[in-house]
């Protein structure tokens, strides 16, 4: 009885709210940021969009005029002649093998130098975090031919070893800030307290800093990979024909004199960007957080 007398209740106070949501005023100012987000982020996801519709557009349509969004047919022979194609296949591998190294060299040095920087104190100590970052603030074309007759001297040109050494000099003083912005937010009361108890520098290192450092570790470790991967002007000067990357592999196979094949060149170009798309996707909550506690402390 007491259960039919109080069930109504609820049903009028659903009513009420949701009269009173509808008559809620529309938020001007939100509805504007979500204007804006939504216009940039086409704006921004265009030449994506575009990319796409040109890999799997007949090569006949692509200079049609005016230009249609959508292909009045789909083909995926370009993407097929990019797996066929054995020449490409090394130009993928080769970058692959290029930017893991890239990226472990870079940590390998990296992770130490920022952790000197941010946790000890010693003469010079300032000196040398500046003069890493200077060297930031060089153009890299600048330093290539520089590069090249160094590396020609020692008979590292059209090697591997060649190509992962300057990609590497030129990502670790971003790096390096990088790790120690991340370094900074670690409490020394945690270290001592890890002397206290009797550990050593390797494992306060290993076992205590560098798990609480995972984020940043693996941020920087991403940007070295991405830094190797896209590389263009270096993989096509300092490496011969059987150790280019992908970058200048693709602009040597598909742009000529007179024309460019444009619907094989962006087929190409999103396979390339797949494994830049699952890093970023797998590894986003820690790119986010490994920024975000280097930004705090710089």
């Amino acid at each position: 009885m007491t259960s039919t007398l109080t069930a109504p209740a609820p049903s009028r106070s659903r009513s009420a709210a949701a009269r009173s949501r509808r008559r809620r005023p529309i938020d001007k100012g939100k509805l504007l940021a979500w204007l804006t987000i939504v216009l940039v982020g086409a704006f921004a996801l265009l030449p994506v969009y575009w990319m796409l519709v040109t890999a799997v557009r007949p090569a006949g349509e692509v200079f049609q005029f005016p230009p249609k969004l959508l292909p009045t047919s789909v083909t995926f022979a370009h993407f097929q002649s990019f797996v066929s194609d054995p020449k490409l296949l090394g130009y993928l591998l080769n970058s692959v093998v290029v930017s893991v190294a890239t990226a472990v060299l870079t940590l390998a040095v990296a992770t130490y130098t920022a952790y000197s920087f941010s946790k000890f104190r010693y003469r010079g100590r300032s000196s040398l975090m500046y003069l890493v970052l200077a060297s930031q603030m060089f153009p890299h074309a600048l330093l290539l031919i520089t590069l090249y007759l160094l590396f020609n001297a020692f008979g590292l040109l059209n090697s591997y070893l060649g190509l992962v050494l300057s990609f590497t000099a030129f990502t670790m003083p971003l790096c390096i800030w990088m790790l120690k912005g991340v370094f900074d937010t670690i409490p020394d009361a945690m270290i001592e307290q890890a002397k206290v108890d009797g550990a050593g520098r390797f494992t306060i290192i290993h076992r205590i800093v560098l798990p609480v450092a995972a984020p940043g570790v693996v941020a920087a470790g991403l940007f070295a990979f991405i830094r190797g991967w896209n590389d263009f002007i270096f993989a096509l000067t300092l490496a011969g024909p059987d150790k280019q990357t992908l970058p200048p592999g693709l602009v040597n196979t598909y742009v000529g004199e007179f024309q460019t094949a444009w619907p094989a060149l962006m087929a190409a170009s999103l396979i390339v960007s797949v494994p830049v798309i699952v890093g970023f996707v797998s590894l986003q909550r820690y790119l986010v957080a490994g920024l975000a506690g280097g930004a705090v402390k710089g």
